[in-house]
């Protein structure tokens, strides 16, 4: 053997440069109320190695299962879901603890060398985590207070209104009657002298570095959202819906302001129950609210320019294979 060893003379053993192993991505399918995004994930789940993170606003909470059609007790033991049942419902959740909660859960499921798929249509909750969660004022108890009597006085539209004046691009994502949103957007431009959506564009995600696979789940046809969204409410009443909204307002903590409370559905129920009106006129009333939703939802999607659009009518087959193929690339 050559002096210096297999390297040859004056040399040390030759080293193989090890690559580092390629970073794990993090899967996203959202999509509008109704589309199916709960079953492609599950189908997903059974066949590749990736875990749910829900990101749903009110799948957060315990109690509401029904009229949110949280995934059973069943289901959950079978497949691993994340930021299911986390709180109470008269707790608040909000933006910033969903990315705290959202970005563990990451590292986690990472740590195991598996993927995570964010599946849900919380579109505030997922562009916080993929854009960055602006810095913004505390809340103000006085300054809410004072926007929540000027709009018993004047309707949550006239200060939707006023907030177009003062930040068109928040108010064009917003509802003339979201009522949360409205007040919260007021508040931080009269709390900081800014516009929440200058504040907002002013962010970094903390996912930048991390790949990214992004789908948008929606029938081509919109009359068949409206037909899948009418179907879905309907089961929830055949399954005790009321009866859930029930046991909640009897439990004697929860008010219709709790922001769970506030959940499309449980809004309309709840009034129900209060003797606002009848049951049928409820019903109506949350179907129509649910396709409010689902519209208000598809404006955020189709600003997302990272998104792949699938329609659950004929894109699943290939779908699967796709991203089973290329997990098997990363060696999972």
């Amino acid at each position: 053997m050559p002096p210096g060893g297999a390297g040859g003379p004056g040399h040390g053993p030759v080293r193989t440069k090890v690559e580092p192993e390629p970073k794990l991505p993090v899967f996203v399918l959202t999509g509008p109320t109704g589309a199916g995004k709960t079953e492609w994930a599950l189908r997903l789940a059974r066949s590749a190695p990736v875990e749910i993170v829900s990101v749903d606003s009110a799948l957060v909470y315990r109690g509401l299962d029904i009229g949110t059609a949280k995934p059973s007790r069943a289901v959950r033991a079978s497949v691993a879901h994340h930021l299911i049942d986390i709180c109470e419902p008269t707790e608040s959740y909000s933006a910033g603890r969903f990315v705290a909660d959202a970005l563990a859960a990451i590292g986690e499921i990472h740590a195991r060398r598996r993927v995570p798929l964010l599946v849900g249509g919380t579109m505030l909750y997922l562009r916080a985590l993929l854009d960055g969660l602006a810095v913004l004022p505390q809340a103000s108890v006085p300054l809410r207070a004072q926007l929540d009597a000027r709009a018993a006085l004047q309707g949550w539209p006239a200060l939707h209104a006023e907030l177009a004046a003062l930040d068109p691009a928040a108010a064009a994502r917003i509802a003339p009657h979201d009522s949360q949103r409205i007040q919260r957007a007021l508040e931080v431009c009269l709390a900081s002298g800014q516009p929440l959506s200058v504040l907002q564009r002013a962010t970094s995600s903390p996912l930048a570095e991390t790949p990214l696979r992004y789908w948008i789940l929606c029938p081509s046809d919109r009359a068949q959202l409206h037909e899948r969204i009418a179907r879905r409410f309907e089961a929830m009443m055949a399954a005790g819906f009321l009866e859930e909204v029930r046991a909640l307002r009897q439990r004697g903590d929860l008010t219709a302001y709790n922001p769970a409370m506030r959940a499309v559905g449980y809004r309309q129920l709840w009034a129900h129950l209060e003797g606002r009106y009848r049951l049928e006129e409820a019903v109506r009333r949350a179907v129509a609210a649910t396709r409010q939703l689902a519209k208000r939802q598809l404006t955020w999607m189709r600003a997302e320019r990272r998104g792949q659009w699938l329609d659950p009518d004929t894109a699943e087959p290939s779908w699967n294979t796709d991203i089973i193929q290329e997990l098997g690339a990363l060696g999972l």
